[in-house]
Order: structure tokens, then C-alpha cells, then sequence
């Protein structure tokens, strides 16, 4: 195969992102194309960027200029993905070198614009059509990333919410949930790939179907999942919103194991008032008898949460309120970020009036609360016995998750030897850190 019919596609940012890449891969593969592991081999170079927040643009901006500053005669680069969608016009004079460039909304022309791209170097191909929402594939693609013996499954894309810090439905515009069968078709995929785990995905899980004309579809969703791939053990929901847990949800993970007893809820702060300003649920009196009701229900369920510090306006007060909620509540996992001022949010409207070092102060806070919870909450599971998937291994250890932990974003369980990768064993924990377990096989 010649170079010219090759490609490396490099994805940056989320899952959602590797969902993305790997299907714009196949799209490729389906027209002839070959795919490289390494991008001297390749002569097509997709860069999937994200745009969320500054850091993200920062390494999508690092990451194109790297490759246009090392790139051959015979190789073209390619910006496909968020930050794309983003800046559009803009980003070919970011980066000098760029020979094309295209939006996450129109991820399924990937073929069209690989076949434009270098046609005339002096002058890139932008391929930004108007479109309101993400457009998806005629080639019927499967919406999945496998990982060893987990997958990610995209079940939606785009946002219907308006917070004000985010830039996700300026981005992705608003969301689109797929069809049933098409999420039913992906996962006997994965069966038959012997996957262990499938993580369902969206920018918000819990909405989806209401495109659908469907009032609480997700629970739906995971019973025809459960029905039509019997044979993989895990499901694992991520991205879900308060005030969306659904009794029929909550019913659904205690009533059947192969659904992980565990939620990521991203709260993004706790002060009434500061949710009001970020457009988010503010009734936290709310979202403390939704805890209280998924404990009780789901024994033993892991909760994770993100928050956001630094919002305009967040005074002394308020954000002790955060942390004085973050200590009640006891999450097994918490995420914390400071305030990025987004240009297009409607927060970018408000002055983003506290300093850098304000934030990181009150994030190490935060974190040096949340460390102590996560160790204790650890150190409980020290002599219990749990179900692991294993990830990886070498020089003698191995390194998996149980059901409390999602890739990359969690904790792992440690073991003290080889064990196959991708398979699914029983554990007994012997010892606890603050993020991470102990274990030895059973």
C-alpha cells in the first residue's frame, strides 16, 4: 500500500472524542484506505482536537503545529473535531502547515475531505457546510471505541443545556439521541469482540430518547442492551444530571448486577446561588435526597462527582458551602477544576474576577478533603472481595478496575502479579491508598 493510502488519526480530549476517531477510521478502512500506528508510516494525518477548555485548546494547538513542523512533502494534515468547529477559519492561520480542516458536526465527511486535502497546498480545504447538529455517518459505522476489554458506546451527541461555563452546545450543537437499534446493533458488535464492559456514553446519558419523543429512555435502553448482548457482564452509564436519576434508573441498577452500581453525577458546585449564576439545578436539598435515595437503594453504589471552583463571583462563603457539602456527602471520586473564562458562554459576560492563584488555593483544598474521604472509603474495602477487570500488565504486577472505578478518570485495583489482560477475576482487597487498592487474586 502506498503511503498516500494511509492514515494516522492522533485523538485528543474525551471518550466521546475516541468514539469519534475510531469511527471516521473505519470510514476510511471501508474506502481502502490503510491504518498506520505511527505517523511516518502514514500519509494522511487527522489530528481529532478538542476545544472545552483553554488546556485542551493548548494541547490541540501544540499537537497540529508538531506535526505540521515534522510532516513530509507526501503527507498532509488534517484538523478534524472541536476545537475545528470552534475556530474554523481562524485555525489555519494558528497553524501554518495545515492542508485541511473540519468540524465535529460533520465528523462522518472524513472521506471527502481526506480526498481534498493537499489538492492545493498553497490554499487548505475548509469544510464547514451550515449544519445545526452533528451529522452521522451513511456508512452505518459502529459508534464504539474499544479499549482491552472495555468499549465506550456513544448512545447521543450534543447538549440541550444552556450552563453558562460551557461551550459543548456551541460546539456540538444540541443533542441528538441515536436510534435504538443502531445502539443495540453496536453492542452485539461488542459481544462478539468478547468485550467486558461497555460504557455508555453522551454529553448528557440521562436525556437521552427525549429527541426521541421518549420520556425516560435510558432506563429503556439499558433493558434491550441487557436483552440483545447477554453475554457482556458490565454496563457502566457515565455523565448522568441531577435531577434526571429517574426512580425507573435507580431501579434498574439495583435489580440487575450486570448494570455497574455506580454514577457519575457532575454537580459542578454545591451553593445554591452559584448554580443559579452557572444555570445549573439548584435545588441542593434535591440532589441530597437523590443521594440519599441511590445509597439506599443500590448498596455498596460508587458516586462520582466534578466540581467547578473559581466561578465569578464565588466568594469565601460559598465556596466553604462546597466544601462543607463535599465532606457530608462523602464521594468515592471527585473531579475539580477551576473556572476557564470560554469566549461565546454566557458567563464570558460576567468578569472573571478571581486570580488564578485564589483558584488553585481553593482546589487544593477541596482535593486535600476529598483525599482523606477516598482513603477512608478505601481502606472499608481492605479484606472484602471484588469482581476486577484487568487492564495491563508487566514486571510482575497487573493493574485492573473494579466496578467502583471508570477508565482513566478513577482509581485502579494493583495486583502483585500477571494477570491476562481483558480478563474479568475475583479479587480480595489486602490493602487501600488514597486513590488506588491493594489486591491478590482469588
Amino acid at each position: 500500500m502506498k503511503k498516500t493510502e494511509s492514515f494516522y488519526i492522533e485523538s485528543l480530549g474525551c471518550a466521546k472524542n475516541s468514539v469519534d476517531s475510531r469511527s471516521m477510521a473505519e470510514v476510511l478502512i471501508r474506502a481502502g484506505y490503510g491504518e498506520s500506528d505511527k505517523p511516518e508510516k502514514a500519509g494522511i494525518i487527522i489530528v481529532n482536537t478538542c476545544g472545552f477548555i483553554l488546556p485542551a485548546r493548548e494541547e490541540s494547538l501544540r499537537t497540529l503545529r508538531e506535526f505540521a513542523g515534522s510532516k513530509t512533502e507526501d503527507q498532509v494534515l488534517i484538523a478534524a473535531g472541536c476545537l475545528s468547529e470552534k475556530e474554523k477559519l481562524q485555525l489555519t492561520a494558528e497553524v501554518d502547515g495545515l492542508d485541511a480542516a473540519f468540524g465535529t458536526r460533520r465528523w462522518a465527511d472524513i472521506l471527502r475531505v481526506v480526498e481534498k486535502a493537499g489538492q492545493h497546498p498553497a490554499s487548505p480545504y475548509l469544510h464547514f457546510p451550515e449544519t445545526p447538529m452533528i451529522k452521522e455517518s451513511s456508512h452505518k459505522v459502529p459508534r464504539v471505541a474499544v479499549q482491552g476489554g472495555s468499549a465506550y458506546l456513544k448512545i447521543a451527541d450534543g447538549c440541550d443545556r444552556g450552563c453558562a461555563f460551557c461551550a459543548i452546545p456551541l460546539i456540538k450543537g444540541p443533542m441528538v439521541s441515536r436510534p435504538i437499534q443502531a445502539i443495540l446493533n453496536d453492542a452485539v458488535l461488542l459481544q462478539e469482540m468478547k468485550v467486558k464492559e461497555a460504557i455508555l456514553i453522551a454529553q448528557d446519558s440521562t436525556a437521552y430518547g427525549r429527541d426521541l419523543g421518549m420520556r425516560d429512555g435510558l432506563p429503556l435502553l439499558l433493558k434491550e442492551i441487557m436483552s440483545a448482548a447477554p453475554e457482556i457482564p458490565w454496563l457502566r452509564v457515565m455523565y448522568t444530571f441531577p435531577g434526571a436519576i429517574s426512580d425507573e434508573l435507580v431501579n434498574v441498577m439495583a435489580e440487575n448486577n450486570r448494570v455497574l452500581p455506580y454514577l457519575d453525577l457532575p454537580l459542578q458546585h454545591a451553593h445554591p446561588e452559584v448554580l443559579k449564576r452557572m444555570r445549573r439545578p439548584a435545588d441542593i436539598q434535591l440532589v441530597k435526597k437523590t443521594i440519599t435515595k441511590v445509597r439506599s437503594a443500590v448498596p455498596g453504589v460508587a458516586l462520582r462527582t466534578t466540581f467547578i471552583v473559581g466561578f465569578p463571583g464565588e466568594t469565601e462563603a460559598e465556596f466553604q458551602y462546597l466544601q462543607d457539602f463535599l465532606e457530608e456527602m462523602r464521594f468515592d471520586h471527585v473531579g475539580i477544576f477551576p473556572y476557564y473564562h470560554e469566549q461565546g458562554t454566557s458567563a464570558f459576560n460576567e468578569a472573571d474576577n478571581l486570580s488564578q492563584e485564589l483558584k488553585e488555593e481553593r482546589i487544593q483544598k477541596l482535593a486535600a478533603a476529598q483525599e482523606k474521604i477516598s482513603l477512608e472509603i478505601n481502606q472499608s474495602f481492605i479484606g472484602r472481595s471484588l469482581e476486577v477487570l484487568i487492564e495491563g500488565n508487566g514486571d510482575g504486577i497487573s493493574a485492573g478496575r473494579s466496578y467502583r472505578d471508570a477508565p482513566e478518570i478513577d482509581g485502579l485495583v494493583m495486583f502483585n502479579e500477571e494477570l491476562p489482560a481483558g480478563s474479568l477475576i475475583g479479587a480480595r482487597i489486602t490493602g487501600a491508598l488514597i486513590h488506588d487498592l491493594i489486591a491478590k487474586k482469588q
